[in-house]
């Protein structure tokens, strides 16, 4: 799963998708990811980097991160890595 390259993001956490004219607000908890999927990097690698970094329960992490990206893919914001695809 990775942040489509063609969505605008600002360092206050305003997401533009200039597709379908959309736009998204998200705290800095959601930016840093956002940010994190625009690197191209991994759920898996996200959820360490949070664990490692911040005081925060494993489980409920991990779901809210999942629920995250889910609600991301829902407004059309993400799209499969070429790993994911095969």
């Amino acid at each position: 799963m990775k942040f489509k390259k063609n969505i605008a993001l600002s360092d206050s956490g305003f997401i533009f998708d200039p597709t379908t004219g959309d736009s998204f607000n998200t705290n800095p908890v959601g930016l840093e990811i956002v940010q994190m999927l625009k690197q191209d990097n991994t759920p898996q690698e996200i959820s360490a980097y949070f664990l490692k970094n911040y005081a925060v329960d494993e489980s409920t992490f991990e779901k809210d991160l999942y629920d995250f990206i889910n609600m991301l893919s829902k407004f059309k914001l993400t799209e499969h890595n070429e790993k994911e695809k095969n």
